[in-house]
């Protein structure tokens, strides 16, 4: 089964639960906002992924933009910067899609089939 977080009013995480459903994946969605991730899942899935942790940021979020992480992400500890991901879900880049050894950043359907299907 995939986890699936996403933010139930972005457009990109309801084009990827639309083709989870049209194509029969099981999933579980949670929502980022309400529920994001912890710090040892985002370590977990981090590590899974084999991504640069700064992949997991949703650049273009208003708070990213409002807590100017461009300038800081570079000095910040990869320990901190999970510790920040984990306190708000709206810094992840979603939807954020994982099945426990895969892991999905954002929606591109070609990943989706390559993966899941």
């Amino acid at each position: 089964m995939i986890t699936y977080y996403a933010y139930p009013k972005c457009t990109t995480c309801r084009k990827a639960k639309s083709w989870l459903e049209k194509n029969s994946v099981d999933f579980q969605e949670i929502h980022i906002a309400d529920n994001p991730p912890t710090k040892e899942q985002l370590a977990e899935i981090h590590k899974a992924s084999g991504l640069e942790l700064k992949k997991f940021f949703n650049t273009s979020g208003l708070v990213y933009r409002s807590l100017s992480l461009k300038d800081k992400l570079s000095t910040m500890s990869e320990d901190q910067q999970l510790e920040l991901l984990s306190s708000n879900g709206m810094l992840i880049k979603r939807p954020l899609a994982w099945d426990g050894k895969k892991v999905l950043l954002g929606f591109k359907e070609a990943d989706y089939q390559n993966n899941w299907l």
